[in-house]
């Protein structure tokens, strides 16, 4: 790729492109992807495809940014002039407050980089990428345009990508546009410029996660170029704002030393008016200012804040810098224009129908009869999402909470799949608003028993006495209330004081035959 390819290709309107045009901008090839050489050369010339941070601070930097706080500043102000007058028990204890708030503030901020840093070790990228014809894990961090990435449900798109496959693919892309439901993916080309970043569907953007399907991606941007690094960018242009209870300290602590040098001032005169000794009165309004310094002050707002943060950790919250507790503590309103921006974004069955009659929750028992274990059965194998590494369920929001109420029934995918394994499906699409999978029954089978002496027909209607294995009986979804199976799931989703509640539904349908299907709906 020339220098002024690699122009062009920053300036490109991705969206728009066919794939094949866009392949051709990045000088790249659709099956077989960069050669190592051509990789490498593009890692050097483009850098890692990482998010750049700001200048880290260090324990000395730590322990100095707990020093600038103006009511600190005073306390050491007052220690210097308290021992600059000989007393040495003032100067000792308010010492002690300065170094303990330090101390304390210093503790937790710094325990918390490291832990975020660990963190972001704990949850570094890799990407299923294809080099030479070769596909290969790789770290996110060596990703270079005009790499080819596969896509599978439960990963993390690690750039800026334009699909060039997508297979019902569908992307989580709450993160970057404030959208809580999946957004289904398509490879044609768009032909609105302007599109907004949710509606752009055949990209796929750096942060994203896979929920559903799987796919192929050109990458287009990397590192600080791609959607997220911009809004780096911009997080990294704004100024560091004060919190509202450093503003008030501050603000405290500059009335409190006006008002205290101005009474010490008129001590200091009318003494000196009245005759006294001028050093006298000069050591008596020292000595005022420094008794009129609140120097417990700091030192019980550090502790309260050490506190709350302590009370984050055990909610799962890591606070960086102590301040920011009292600002969570603040907030009074969230103004929020987007369904479920604030919510778990999980799904969760409450209700179900099935048979005339409603159920609410879901028990091991409740599956011991029809059409319950009929119903139960059909949520786990008409079904995509899956068991993770780490024992959590991926796929789509809807199908996961599908998944956990067949699980909650005891019906296991994993175990059902071994006996009634998937032959055939047709993925939901809108139009017809449910998908069916085709299963076979290959439950361990039996032999009939031996014909009888001389019968030479019989045996399994027709299997004769040749000792053939009988066929295993269907899977057999039965209709109910001439309507099939039907639960109504309704998703609650935190949000404030209300509740969003969203209705869905699925079917069960049977149909004859050594197979069964079963409609999702």
């Amino acid at each position: 790729m020339t220098a002024e390819t690699s122009a062009q290709a920053e300036a490109t309107v991705w969206h728009l492109l066919e794939v094949a045009q866009a392949l051709a901008r990045l000088g790249s090839d659709a099956r077989a992807g960069l050669d190592r050489g051509e990789a490498a050369a593009r890692l050097a010339r483009y850098g890692p495809n990482a998010i750049r941070e700001g200048k880290r601070r260090g324990p000395l930097r730590m322990l100095a940014d707990q020093l600038t706080d103006f009511m600190i500043l005073v306390l050491i102000a007052a220690a210097v002039v308290s021992g600059l007058i000989g007393d040495a028990v003032d100067t000792a204890v308010i010492l002690a407050i300065v170094v303990m708030n330090a101390v304390i503030g210093f503790v937790q901020e710094y325990r918390a980089e490291r832990a975020i840093a660990a963190l972001k070790q704990m949850a570094a990228l890799t990407a299923h990428v294809v080099r030479d014809g070769q596909s290969a894990l790789i770290p996110a961090a060596e990703l270079v345009p005009g790499d080819v990435v596969l896509l599978e449900a439960g990963q993390a798109v690690p750039a800026d990508l334009r699909l060039t496959e997508a297979a019902q693919l569908k992307t989580e892309e709450a993160a970057l546009t404030g959208e809580s439901q999946p957004v289904e993916k398509i490879t044609r080309p768009l032909h609105d410029e302007s599109l907004p970043l949710g509606d752009r569907r055949n990209m796929a953007w750096k942060g994203t996660v896979i929920t559903y399907g799987r796919g192929r991606g050109l990458v287009v941007a990397t590192g600080m170029q791609t959607e997220l690094g911009r809004i780096a960018e911009l997080l990294r242009a704004e100024e560091e704002v004060k919190t509202p209870l450093q503003k008030r300290l501050a603000r405290f602590g500059r009335v409190l030393s006006i008002a205290v040098l101005v009474i010490c001032a008129i001590l200091f005169a009318t003494g000196v008016l009245r005759g006294e000794p001028w050093l006298l009165m000069a050591l008596t309004a020292i000595s005022l200012a420094v008794a009129a310094i609140p120097e417990a002050l700091p030192a019980v707002v550090t502790v309260s804040l050490a506190l709350g943060a302590r009370r984050m950790v055990t909610k799962h919250a890591l606070i960086r810098k102590l301040p920011a507790v009292e600002t969570l503590g603040s907030v009074t309103f969230i103004c929020s224009d987007k369904t479920g921006t604030l919510t778990l974004n999980k799904m969760r069955a409450e209700e179900l129908y099935a048979g005339d009659r409603l159920e609410r929750g879901v028990t091991p028992a409740l599956a011991q009869g029809e059409p319950w274990a009929t119903l139960f059965r059909a949520l786990a194998l008409s079904n995509d999402a899956r068991l993770g590494g780490a024992g959590a369920v991926i796929g789509d929001p809807t199908e996961v909470a599908l998944f956990e109420a067949a699980r909650a029934a005891g019906a296991v995918k994993s175990e059902l799949e071994a006996r009634y394994p998937r032959v055939a499906e047709i993925a939901f699409d809108s139009e017809r608003a449910r998908m069916t999978t085709v299963h076979k029954n290959v439950v361990s089978q039996t032999p009939p028993p031996p014909p009888p002496r001389g019968g030479g027909g019989g045996g399994g209607g027709g299997g004769g006495g040749n000792g053939r294995w009988g066929s295993p009986p269907p899977l057999a979804l039965p209709r109910q209330g001439g309507g099939g199976v039907r639960v109504h799931l309704l998703y609650k989703r935190r949000a404030g004081a209300g509740a969003a509640v969203v209705s869905r539904a699925l079917e069960c349908r049977g149909r004859g035959g050594s197979r069964s299907r079963s409609d999702r709906k």
